[in-house]
C-alpha cells in the first residue's frame, strides 16, 4: 500500500462560528437541507459502486462516478458554506457535528480527496487497486457519519416546526384576547347608544359593525388555532 494512503484530505477550511437557529428559516429551507444531506448519502454509495465498475472496464462507469462525485461535493459545500440560499452551519449542533466530536467535515473532505485520486488514476490508466480498496473501506464509516448528520437536520427541522407552532399559538391567543375585549366594548357601546335615543342611532350602527368585525376575527382565530394544533 502506498505510504500516504491515509493522507488524502482537502485543506481544512476555517471553522465558522456556531449561530443560533435562525427564526426566519422556513419549512422549505429545512426540507432542502434534509434533501441535500440525503443526496450526500446516495451519491457517496453511487460513487463507490461506479468506481468499482470503472476499474473492471465497464463503459461510461468512470463518467458516472465523476458525476456522482460532483453531486456529492456540491451538496456538501452547499450545506457547509451556505450556497444557493442555504444557511450553512447555522447552530451549535451542526458545528459540533462537523467540527467537533463527530468530525464530519474532516471525514467527508478526506473521502472527496480519496475519490478524486481514485478517479484520476482510473482516467490515467495507472495502478488503482490500492486506492480503490481504501475507498471501499472508507464507505461504511462515511455512511455512518452521513446518517448521523441527516438525523441532526431532521431533528432541527422538527424543533423549528414546533417552535413556529408555539409562536402561532401565542400570537393567536393574543388576537383572541383582543377580539374578546373588543366585543365587550361593542356591547357596552350598543347599550349606551340605545339609551341615547335619536342621537345614538349613528353610534349604534358603528357599534354593530364593530361587533360583526370582532365576531369574524374570533372565528378566524379559532380556525387558525385548530390548524396550528393539527
Amino acid at each position: 500500500m502506498p505510504s500516504d494512503v491515509t493522507a488524502p484530505r482537502l485543506d481544512a477550511p476555517p471553522k465558522p462560528l456556531a449561530r443560533p437557529i435562525q427564526a426566519d428559516l422556513s419549512g422549505e429551507v429545512f426540507a432542502g437541507l434534509i434533501n441535500l444531506s440525503g443526496r450526500r448519502r446516495f451519491t457517496s454509495q453511487r460513487l463507490v459502486l461506479y468506481a468499482v465498475l470503472a476499474a473492471h472496464g465497464h463503459p461510461e462507469a468512470l463518467d458516472t462516478a465523476r458525476d456522482a462525485l460532483k453531486l456529492f461535493r456540491d451538496a456538501h459545500l452547499a450545506l457547509i458554506e451556505g450556497k444557493n440560499g442555504h444557511p450553512g452551519v447555522f447552530c451549535e449542533e451542526l458545528h459540533e457535528a462537523y467540527y467537533g466530536a463527530l468530525d464530519g467535515e474532516r471525514i467527508i473532505a478526506e473521502f472527496i480527496a480519496l475519490a478524486e485520486r481514485v478517479l484520476n488514476a482510473l482516467a490515467a490508466g495507472g495502478e488503482v487497486q490500492t486506492w480503490l480498496d481504501e475507498l471501499i473501506r472508507s464507505a461504511t464509516p462515511l455512511l455512518a457519519v452521513l446518517n448521523q448528520l441527516t438525523q441532526i437536520y431532521e431533528e432541527l427541522s422538527q424543533r423549528h416546526s414546533m417552535a413556529l407552532r408555539g409562536q402561532a399559538h401565542e400570537l393567536l391567543g393574543t388576537i383572541t384576547a383582543i377580539a374578546r375585549q373588543a366585543r365587550i366594548v361593542s356591547f357596552n357601546a350598543q347599550i349606551v347608544a340605545s339609551s341615547a335615543g335619536q342621537a345614538g342611532r349613528a353610534f349604534s350602527v358603528i357599534a354593530t359593525e364593530l361587533s360583526g368585525i370582532t365576531g369574524e376575527i374570533d372565528k378566524l382565530a379559532r380556525e387558525a388555532l385548530g390548524n396550528a394544533a393539527s
